[in-house]
């Protein structure tokens, strides 16, 4: 019968560190690829179609929360504890980033007189923190490590 290496807590907190750290890095490469689809869209609609900006802007984050949505729970959060409501609540998540997306944008064109590619770049950047945070929290939670454990021995 063999002794199971048990990491101290201070090993665990180290671990999670670095598990944020890594989870932020996928999260921003998806970011890159979802704001490079954002940035394509929004373009084509405003400088091809000549659509509202704000229009522009609302189709182009959805088409990128549609690729973040499946990167993030393939890639980024792969060990999360999902169900039933983890589309539903990145739906909300996106939805609320949206909003503050929608609304940084006006602000920043209408109140700070920004070019509307910066004003986009800047709202974007302000946006992703607060996905990802509430994202890792509530939309993508990890299972518990004894559940985890469990899972991986099952396996």
């Amino acid at each position: 019968m063999s002794a199971r290496f048990r990491p101290t807590p201070a090993l665990r907190q180290l671990s999670n560190e670095r598990s944020i750290v890594t989870q932020f890095v996928k999260f921003a490469i998806v970011g890159v690829s979802n704001t490079l689809l954002t940035f394509v869209v929004y373009t084509v609609l405003i400088e091809v179609f000549d659509v509202w900006y704000i229009a522009a802007s609302g189709i182009g984050f959805a088409v990128g929360a549609v690729n973040g949505f499946l990167l993030n729970r393939r890639w980024t959060f792969r060990g999360h504890a999902g169900d039933r409501l983890t589309a539903v609540r990145w739906t909300v998540v996106q939805g609320s980033g949206l909003l503050l997306d929608e609304a940084l944008i006006y602000l920043f064109v209408h109140d700070a007189s920004m070019d509307k590619l910066i004003a986009q770049a800047c709202a974007i950047a302000v946006v992703t923190v607060s996905t990802f945070l509430v994202n890792r929290a509530w939309t993508f939670p990890m299972a518990p490590p004894q559940l985890a454990e469990r899972s991986a021995q099952d396996g």
